[in-house]
Parts: structure tokens; sequence; C-alpha cells
């Protein structure tokens, strides 16, 4: 039987452990580095926009000295099941904001089919659908149209989508949870 011996023995194939580390470094491509002051920047046009906008029914600022982080608010358009009622919304934006969608939550329990109860959102703007053509006020009007315009098909909230179609039913359900009683 014959013995081999590895100690003076180069490895000739590259894909060896020994091989590799006999191999000269090469630099690792370097992550796309994000300009913060830009994101900052961003973020306060679109402040200063949603201020100066106008838009009933919706309003965000950032939380103290954390333009990252946002409190909206949005109203229940007229003639909807959810006229009359106000939802407090948490905006985080990414550090790589507007290339990658806020992380938008209902902090104000809403029985909706496109909310859970943990306050999660199901809308394709924020997932699959985001583009950095859009800002916070694209956002929060799309989401207040949400309220009244659900998409059944794609319901985070079973039972308010079972119950969607009869809407006597349906305000009478959110009436009874959310608007005080008189």
């Amino acid at each position: 039987m014959a013995t081999v011996n590895n100690a003076h023995h180069q490895d000739s194939n590259p894909n060896t452990p020994a091989a590799a580390a006999a191999l000269p470094k090469q630099a690792l491509p370097t992550a796309k580095t994000v300009d913060t002051q830009s994101v900052l920047k961003r973020l306060q046009t679109e402040l200063m926009a949603l201020m100066m906008g106008g838009d009933g029914g919706i309003s965000a600022f950032p939380e103290e000295d954390n333009i990252f982080c946002w409190k909206g608010t949005i109203h229940g358009s007229k003639d909807t099941v959810f006229e009359g009622t106000e939802y407090k919304l948490s905006l985080s934006f990414p550090t790589d904001y507007p290339f990658k969608a806020p992380k938008v939550k209902f902090e104000t329990s809403c029985f909706h089919p496109n909310v859970d109860v943990y306050g999660n959102i199901c809308l394709d703007i924020l997932q699959d659908k985001w583009s950095s053509a859009y800002d916070v006020r694209t956002i929060l009007l799309s989401i207040q149209s949400l309220l009244g315009e659900p998409n059944i098909s794609s319901p985070l909230n079973t039972q308010a989508a079972a119950l969607w179609a009869n809407q006597e039913e349906y305000r009478k359900t959110v009436e009874k949870l959310y608007k005080p009683s008189t």
C-alpha cells in the first residue's frame, strides 16, 4: 500500500482550503453606502409638503427628534363605514428610503379585511408594488382609500372580509367597536 506524504505536497486544486488560502486576497465588493443626508432631506421635504398640502383627513409628523419614526393619523372617508373614525399609525422609515418602503402599522385597533389584529396592513404599495416615487402623502391617502375599498380577495382578517359583503352588519360591528356611545 502506498502512502502519500502531504507535508511538502502543494495542492493544485484551487477549490481546496489550502489552495484558496495561498491565492492573493481579492477585495470584496463593497456594499452600497447609504447617503443618510439625502434620506433626511427627502423626509424633511415630504414633511413640509404634507404640512402645506392641506389634504383633509391625513397627517403625519416625526416622533420627537427621530425623523425615521413618524406618527400618522387618518380619518375614515365620508360615505364609508369608517366615516367619523380616526386611526393612529406608526411609520418607520429604513435608512435606504425611498428605495425601500417604510413599515406602516395601525396603532389604533382597526376591524378591516386588510388589517390584522396586530395592525399589519396588506397593501401592495407597502410591499411588492413599492416605488421610490411614492411618499408619505401617497401612503396615507392609499391607506385611507383602502379603508373604504378593501381587497377582500387578499384578507389579513378573514372575519372582516366575510362580513364586508353585508355593509349594514359591518357598519354595526365598526360602530360597536370604535365609536364612543353617546
